[in-house]
């Protein structure tokens, strides 16, 4: 049976955003004073914490720098807001369809993410109109737990929300830590990793696909 809720889990799996975040991180950095430089090689370590403001206390920490990682991390949002006003955004193959062919199909519609408010408003004005944040059920953020992934909180919360059981819901995640989030909550879960998680393992239990399974809710779509 296909699943009654269909949960994406991060930013990055619904838009090409991590370059863009990194080169905002810089930006910040340099606005504040810091000579630090997050390569791609760098940033790509950096993201098995699934935090951003904890990246940079956790990089802080590592060269014995002092930061105001709130501060910089509200710099990081401006910064990256800029960026997508300016390059836009590119939502990544097959999620347009995949979504679409949910809400034919009357699925429920989550997104299961700890981003902050900012960060989540930036991204949809950047996918916007092609997908609007309306078109989801449930939208979380940090405001809506305590513990970020890969504590399974959020998911708990988006399952309680859609009013779904974990049995009957199916979650995308792009890196490995934030799949362990959803497989703790004990729901499956696809591993849709983007170009800084690719070669990375998930864990097990977890499919791994290059292109989403757009054609999984096509039988269940009403005639015409």
């Amino acid at each position: 049976m296909p699943p009654k809720a269909l949960i994406f889990g991060s930013i990055g799996t619904l838009a090409e955003i991590t370059d863009l975040e990194r080169r905002a991180f810089n930006a910040a950095f340099d606005e504040h004073g810091l000579e630090w430089t997050w390569d791609e090689e760098t940033y790509a370590d950096l993201l098995t914490e699934p935090d951003g403001e904890r990246r940079i206390e956790q990089y802080a920490a590592q060269h014995d720098t002092d930061v105001d990682a709130m501060s910089l991390h509200a710099s990081t949002i401006k910064h990256l807001s800029c960026l997508v006003d300016d390059e836009g955004l590119r939502a990544r193959p097959g999620v347009y369809e995949m979504v679409s062919n949910a809400k034919k199909a009357g699925v429920a519609l989550g997104f299961a993410t700890t981003a902050s408010p900012d960060t989540l408003t930036l991204m949809f004005s950047g996918l916007f109109p092609d997908l609007p944040r309306s078109v989801f059920d449930y939208i979380g953020s940090h405001e809506d737990v305590t513990r970020n992934k890969p504590a399974p909180d959020i998911y708990e919360v988006t399952l309680k929300e859609l009013g779904v059981a974990a049995g009957d819901a199916l979650a995308i995640e792009d890196t490995p830590e934030a799949a362990r989030a959803a497989v703790a909550a004990g729901i499956e879960t696809l591993g849709f990793a983007h170009s800084f998680s690719a070669g990375r393992p998930f864990p097990d239990g977890v499919e791994e696909v290059d292109i989403l399974p757009v054609d999984i809710f096509a039988d269940e779509a009403p005639a015409a």
